[in-house]
């Protein structure tokens, strides 16, 4: 049963989440943070996706934010920002989301995340200051990534192109298949691709000035951060075979250098960089606060960003407490609408159900904060949901407060729509399986 006392002190410390009125209000809270984190309890349900993107909306439009950062291949998510920025030949949002065909698919084919690419076309193609840009964070595309770099250098020197592709051909007698170059290599069988990797990045760097002369703003760097994915994804396909935490440390640390090479170039063009990210509570909400910090040992994006960039950060958290979700029993299999069961009691879930339906939480002070500061169990859903064993596939202690500034909660969820028929998923077989994920929590 939970505190009366606690209840009534979150009821008087809710703000509803509809409204102009309320609207400002989470926009004075946020207040001049550069660096805005939205998280969500799972990467399937429709209300996350779509309160995320009305909030990316309301930065853009009065706080000037130029760049959202998802957790996102980078090649997929460039296609997106061609779209966006009025280039390219795709003609709708739909068409520009067409490159992320791996599963889990639906995580951004999805109608709530084409509603928003679309808006942020037509945004773009008004009287702005500055185009508003979409990138991607994540690791998983190595080979995507590799012949990316190629595909530049062939266009602007053919003989780089040559030495890209001599050193990439490191990692040919695997294929498509990353994780069997990581298993030959932690177990001795095959020389790590560390140096000739690391030796393509420096050269596209060293070479910056002279390659891209004649070419667009964008390709080069992001012929680069392309280079940049193949080291780092290098790294983490062999920490997988070192243990679980080596292998997330790896991605989330990929993730903020992403995060600050892109703050890097804008300040390099002499402007200010803003940026909103999208990712799962689980690698937004600060790992010291959690679990994943405090017994494993794991650093996650939100506590990397608001160590780089201290003052700066403001992190949100999303929960739910039922309804259904769109997720998988397992990894390549198809997706399902399925019931996400009620909070757990003790739970964070269950308490702010007991608070109401659909509000938001200051957790940086009064009584908000003291109320959640206490470790208490929450609950994670990645891309696969297991109800079965929900207590150790999906719940981690954690301490809600020092994970997240703002917390927002709906209780009743829907599964997220997704663009197609989820049966049609892409597999393994069907194209390059580019990595099995890490599992915190179960799919995430």
């Amino acid at each position: 049963m939970t505190d009366p006392h606690t209840l009534d002190l979150l009821r008087r410390e809710r703000r509803p989440l509809t409204g102009r009125d309320e609207d400002d209000a989470l926009l004075d809270a946020i207040g001049d943070a550069r660096f805005v984190l939205i998280g969500e309890a799972s990467h399937g349900t429709e209300e996350f996706y779509r309160e995320r993107a009305r909030i990316t909306r309301l930065l853009i439009e009065h706080r000037g934010f130029t760049a959202v950062a998802a957790e996102a291949d980078w090649p997929d998510a460039a296609r997106v920002h061609r779209f966006v920025r009025g280039e390219g030949e795709d003609q709708t949002a739909e068409d520009a989301l067409g490159d992320f065909v791996r599963f889990p698919r639906w995580m951004w084919r999805n109608r709530a995340v084409a509603d928003f690419v679309t808006w942020l076309r037509a945004h773009n193609a008004g009287e702005v200051a500055r185009p508003v840009g979409f990138y991607g964070l994540d690791l998983y595309s190595m080979h995507r990534s590799m012949n990316a770099v190629v595909a530049y250098l062939q266009e602007v020197d053919p003989e780089a192109a040559r030495r890209a592709k001599e050193r990439y051909g490191c990692f040919e007698m695997f294929g498509q298949n990353p994780q069997a170059y990581g298993y030959a290599t932690e177990h001795g069988a095959w020389e790590p691709c560390e140096q000739a990797a690391t030796q393509q990045l420096v050269e596209l760097q060293r070479r910056e000035a002279e390659l891209s002369r004649g070419t667009s703003d964008d390709e080069h760097f992001f012929a680069e951060q392309n280079a940049r994915l193949a080291r780092n994804a290098e790294q983490y396909y062999r920490a997988m075979f070192r243990g679980r935490e080596d292998s997330w440390n790896v991605r989330d640390t990929h993730m903020v250098e992403t995060l600050a090479a892109l703050i890097e170039r804008a300040e390099a063009q002499g402007q200010e960089a803003k940026v909103v990210v999208w990712a799962h509570n689980s690698h937004l909400g600060d790992a010291r606060a959690s679990a994943m910090g405090r017994q494993r040992g794991e650093v996650n994006l939100g506590q990397l960003t608001r160590e780089r960039w201290p003052g700066s950060t403001l992190i949100i958290g999303q929960s739910t407490y039922s309804g259904t979700v769109r997720a998988a029993d397992d990894w390549d299999e198809p997706a399902q609408v399925m019931t996400v069961r009620p909070g757990m009691p003790g739970s964070l879930e269950a308490l702010l159900h007991e608070v109401g339906d659909r509000y938001w939480l200051d957790l940086r002070t009064g009584a908000a904060a003291q109320a959640l500061a206490a470790e208490q169990l929450q609950r994670f859903i990645g891309v696969i949901y297991r109800p079965a064993t929900e207590r150790w596939s999906h719940y981690v202690e954690t301490e809600p407060a020092g994970q997240y500034d703002l917390l927002l909660h709906l209780d009743q969820t829907q599964a997220l729509e997704a663009l197609e028929d989820q049966q049609d998923e892409a597999t393994a077989d069907d194209l390059t399986a580019e990595g099995l994920p890490d599992t915190f929590p179960t799919g995430e």
